[in-house]
């Protein structure tokens, strides 16, 4: 009798089974790291390094990748983030503050690219490492360890490294749309060769609606914009308008959700899910049939304006609001 395969044990509900390991190693064993001579462009960013006051500690190759990093002690006077990255959380310098001051050692080394820009009086970004950087100089730190990236470039990708405190999703969207802005004069790039480091079209979106106004619950919108948005094949400086004109729209909208909630509100309905229950109500990708043409996000838009005009708050009852949950309306 052929035996019985034996079942995995269910996991929780949840819960994700962790990937297994590929089945073939990659990249460098320890001992190559430093096994090979630094090309130029290394061996000349560790000469600036010197000349600008720092102490290169080490020059080595990333054991995954092979790719160059100089590890070096920079004056932190020197460093600042970069301009299109997240705002700083004062919580979490302070946590760090505490926890740096009390073992008395700096073990978590910064991220940091070089750029010379006569406009700026810092010498080096660091894309990773803001709250970290803030942190040291509040104790009085005179230099501060990092990582130093030969590839300036490299620091608008290095941002989807950044985990030291989860994003947001107003901190996401601002800090996709400054690093927009700042990619924008740079090149003539489109969004989709930048697909990596917006990671996704209504991140663009939603932050210049968070721009314009600082306390927009994007939150209710997100999963439409997720449906409807797209990578625009046109280089940044004029995809640029047509993003904000998406804005614009996604704003407008906005306006006539909020008054159908304050209409609920008056009614006495209470709950921290009012918007995201008119969004869902009037949202035209909802019940949409699978084999439906996709909508545009003009298409979509226009019909949920159009539907959130016509809602009506006095047909609402509140076992309607009961069954929906959903999102938060709280300022993300």
């Amino acid at each position: 009798m052929a035996e019985k395969k034996l079942k995995r044990n269910p996991l929780p509900k949840g819960t994700r089974r962790r990937r297994k390991p590929v089945g073939a190693s990659t990249g460098l064993a320890a001992g190559e790291l430093q096994a090979a001579a630094p090309p130029g462009a290394v061996a000349e960013l560790h000469q600036l390094i010197e000349a600008d006051g720092g102490k290169v500690l080490s020059v080595y190759r990333d054991p995954y990748g092979g790719q160059w990093l100089v590890q070096a002690a920079l004056p932190i006077d020197l460093v600042e983030p970069t301009p299109y990255q997240r705002n700083l959380s004062d919580t979490h310098v302070r946590k760090l503050e505490g926890v740096i001051g009390k073992i008395g050692r700096f073990l978590d080394p910064i991220i940091a690219v070089r750029i010379a820009k006569p406009d700026h009086q810092a010498k080096y970004w660091t894309p990773n490492g803001n709250h970290r950087l803030s942190a040291m100089r509040t104790l009085g730190a005179k230099s501060i360890i990092a990582i130093v990236v030969p590839e300036a470039a490299a620091a608008y990708q290095i941002l989807a490294l950044n985990t030291e405190k989860a994003h947001n999703l107003r901190e996401k969207g601002l800090e996709v749309i400054r690093m927009y802005k700042e990619l924008a004069h740079l090149d003539e790039a489109t969004e989709e060769q930048y697909a990596l480091e917006f990671e996704e079209p209504a991140f663009i979106t939603l932050g210049l609606c968070y721009e314009e106004r600082p306390r927009f619950s994007g939150g209710a919108y997100h999963p439409v914009l997720k449906r409807v948005e797209e990578f625009l094949k046109k280089p940044l400086q004029s995809a640029l308008g047509i993003r904000q004109q998406h804005a614009k729209t996604l704003l407008a909208l906005d306006d006539v959700i909020v008054k159908q909630v304050e209409a609920l509100k008056a009614k006495g309905l209470t709950s921290p899910y009012l918007k995201s229950f008119v969004v869902a109500r009037v949202n035209p990708i909802r019940f949409r049939p699978k084999d439906a043409p996709a909508l545009s996000f003009d298409d979509a838009l226009d019909r949920m304006t159009q539907a959130a005009a016509k809602f009506n708050p006095d047909k609402i009852k509140m076992d309607d609001l009961a069954k929906s949950g959903g999102a938060s309306d709280e300022v993300d």
